[in-house]
């Protein structure tokens, strides 16, 4: 039996939030100063947000993260991406990493029909993956 459409979004949002709060809870400076690190390199600079995002979908196909592909598919809707450019995007990950990313290319889609319907809210803030 499959899940509700939403629960994917949901419970990859849900799940991220609150393990990103707990692991800051640590008073561990080096994840912190990481985790910084990560939302700082996302800023908007000589490259805007939305070539950063789509740089950090590429890296996370070919790496074949799917927390980071699903996250990053997020960011990148809402930085503007349009379903064109996700699958320019998509076709470079694809012949950079081969055809083991093809799973991951698979569950990307998924990710962004349901975001695309409305299904389910994306993660907010860029505190990685």
């Amino acid at each position: 039996m499959s899940e509700p459409a939403d629960d994917r979004v949901k419970q990859f949002t849900e799940f991220r939030k609150r393990m990103n709060e707990r692991i800051l809870a640590e008073p561990n400076q080096v994840v912190r100063r990481f985790f910084a690190l990560d939302t700082q390199t996302y800023q908007p600079g000589a490259l805007d947000v939305k070539t950063k995002e789509l740089l950090g979908l590429v890296a996370s196909l070919v790496l074949r993260c799917d927390d980071c592909i699903s996250y990053h598919v997020a960011q990148c809707r809402q930085a503007g991406v349009t379903r064109e450019q996700f699958f320019e995007a998509f076709s470079v990950g694809l012949v950079v990493g081969g055809s083991i990313v093809i799973p991951h290319l698979r569950r990307a889609v998924d990710f962004l029909d349901r975001l695309e319907t409305g299904e389910g809210e994306a993660p907010a803030a860029h505190d990685h993956g």
